[in-house]
Parts: structure tokens; sequence; C-alpha cells
């Protein structure tokens, strides 16, 4: 997997001081996507042992409320691979801090099972978010006055015990 960018201290992807990782990926290329140059999966570096090796060092601050994963597309087969056990990791390590996820493919259409972007390891990425930025970015519903989303069909979704709640 790939990387176009990380943020060390990001205040605009989530609540809070957060550090951010924006995969490289995607198959979704919106109409009007802020970062083009991430659906190509080989934009930027290398996602290694020392980039999560410096994610988590990054985490380790008090200031640091949690970690942002965006894209590109975090959901994208090839991504998962590489992401479900770095999520699952960091919960380890730092329990009491939230994870959010931006992703273009829909919760209850697409990453459920048996949908078409569940893989072996979308529950346990799944599990791991805190709160899930969900759908497409569709430039005739932009809207700069929304809160963490670029479009207003996408939802803020409170992923808790297998349940959804919308969190406006």
């Amino acid at each position: 997997m790939y990387y176009g960018a990380i943020k060390n201290f990001d205040v605009a992807n989530g609540l809070g001081v957060r550090v951010s990782l924006f995969v490289s990926g995607c198959r979704n290329a919106c109409k009007g996507c802020f970062q083009p140059q991430t659906w190509n999966f080989n934009y930027g570096k290398e996602f290694t042992q020392e980039t999560e090796n410096q994610i988590i060092e990054l985490l380790a601050s008090p200031v640091i409320q949690g970690f942002s994963l965006l894209g590109g597309e975090p959901f994208e087969e090839e991504n998962q691979a590489v992401l479900a056990p770095f999520l699952q990791k960091i919960k380890q390590i730092y329990p009491k801090k939230d994870i959010w996820c931006w992703t273009g493919y829909i919760y209850d259409k697409d990453l459920l099972p048996g949908m078409r972007k569940n893989t072996q390891y979308t529950q346990t990425m799944l599990e791991n978010i805190d709160v899930l930025v969900d759908g497409p970015f569709i430039l005739e519903q932009k809207n700069l006055m929304l809160k963490f989303r670029g479009s207003e069909n996408q939802r803020m979704l409170h992923l808790k015990e297998g349940k959804i709640t919308s969190i406006e």
C-alpha cells in the first residue's frame, strides 16, 4: 500500500487534534475530488513498518485525540489488507484515542458481509473505527457549511456494538 501524506497535527479531519493518514488508491474517481492524485494506487510513498512506527509514535502525544484515515480510499481491497491490522494495533495501544475514517463507499450498501467491498479484513476495520464518514463526494451536493463532510449525501456514522448512529 502507498500513502500520499501524513499530517502530524491535523485539526480539519475529525474532532480535536489528530494524526491523519491519506492512503493512495481509489476506484470511485468522484467528480470534483479534492485529491485526484490519490486515485493512483502507487502515488506517494510506500507504507512500511517505519511508517507504521512513525504514526504510532505521533499518537503517543497527550495532545492528540485520535487518528484519521482518509484517501484515496481506505476500503479498496488492497488497502484493507494493510489497514485492518494497523487499525487494530492503534486501538490496542491507544484504546482511549478515537479513529475516524472517510470512505466513498456506503456502509450499508457496500461494506457489510456479502456486499461488493466486504473482504476478510472489512469487519476488523469497522470494529476499530469509531466514526465513519461514508458516501461518495457528489459535486452537485457540495456544501462548505457541513462539518467533516464535503457533500450533503455523506453521513457521519458512529459505529458501536454493531449499530450505526448518525452523529450530525
